[in-house]
């Protein structure tokens, strides 16, 4: 069984904004579902790891698309 995986495209924006847009869609999902956030925010590869810490989200992977960060979440509880 294929997981789906909601989309948020925070590119253009810079801090806090693809944070503050994370948490917004974050909560609008059930726990356990996954979210992938693609930004070009640079301070964004330092500030999801920090807001999914201390949030209580999983995150699951970041990586590198020419100048984007691409992180993936697991909503937590």
């Amino acid at each position: 069984m294929d997981e789906r995986i909601e989309e948020l495209d925070a590119e253009g924006l810079l801090c806090p904004l693809p944070v503050l847009k994370t948490r917004k869609r974050l909560a609008a999902l059930a726990p356990g579902a996954l979210l992938r956030v693609r930004t070009t925010d640079p301070a964004a590869e330092i500030d999801l790891p920090v807001f999914c810490a201390q949030a209580g989200h999983d995150l699951v992977s970041v990586a590198r698309d020419g100048g984007a960060v691409i992180c993936l979440i697991r909503r937590g509880a």
